[in-house]
């Protein structure tokens, strides 16, 4: 089955019994996107049934004037491109997510625009210590009408803040979920995931159908 569109995001698959002569799961592709350090690697991990596809590097000191490392201080790899994983769920339709990480940086952003191409939605990991490192992923998703979720990963030690602190922060609309997980963790992500798509059901895309979302 091929990815749905942005703009031609088809519910169906969801509501539609399986044909009797085929048990073949619909495809549905999510991006993973938010700031440098968030975990979105981490994520894309903890459910994957393969071996995630990674293309992190080790960070240098020609990076250091834009890879800023406040708060994630032992980090020491960078995704330059993408991480894919697969992921299955046992629903009335069953269904195989295609999960791709974006790199966090703001200076991948026109690859964000090649890997929210075809997906149903996204999920923005943030992180409370750094949520500022969340802006441009909000702004990227609800510029190029993308149904997205914002998903806090409660890291170790940091501040447990209220969701109306976080919805605030992020100066996010009623219609956006927010929810709390550990990325390490496959049920907590699960969760996240579904969450996802009943977002994409709810809020479908308000993107025109286009070859290029950088036309937007």
């Amino acid at each position: 089955m091929p990815f749905p569109t942005p703009g031609q995001a088809d519910p169906a698959p969801f509501s539609r019994g399986r044909e009797a002569d085929t048990d073949e799961p619909a495809i549905l592709k999510i991006v993973i996107a938010g700031g440098f350090g968030v975990g979105k690697t981490t994520l894309v991990r903890a459910v994957s049934e393969i071996e995630p596809l990674t293309t992190e590097e080790y960070l240098t000191q020609a990076s250091a004037p834009t890879d800023k490392l406040h708060g994630v201080e032992a980090k020491d790899t960078t995704t330059v491109a993408f991480d894919f994983g697969r992921f299955s769920l046992d629903m009335p339709l069953p269904l195989e997510l295609f999960l791709f990480g974006t790199p966090g940086q703001d200076r991948f952003v026109d690859l964000w625009y090649d890997l929210s191409h075809g997906a149903i939605g996204a999920v923005v990991l943030a992180d409370t210590r750094r949520l500022e490192a969340s802006f441009t992923a909000v702004s990227f998703f609800e510029r190029i009408g993308l149904p997205f979720i914002v998903a806090v990963n409660q890291f170790d030690g940091a501040h447990r803040y209220l969701e109306a602190d976080i919805r605030d922060a992020l100066d996010l609309p009623a219609v956006i979920p927010v929810v709390f997980c550990d990325a390490r963790v496959t049920t907590s992500v699960a969760g996240v995931l579904l969450t996802l798509i009943d977002q994409a059901l709810s809020q479908p895309s308000t993107r025109p159908a286009h070859s290029t979302l950088q036309d937007a």
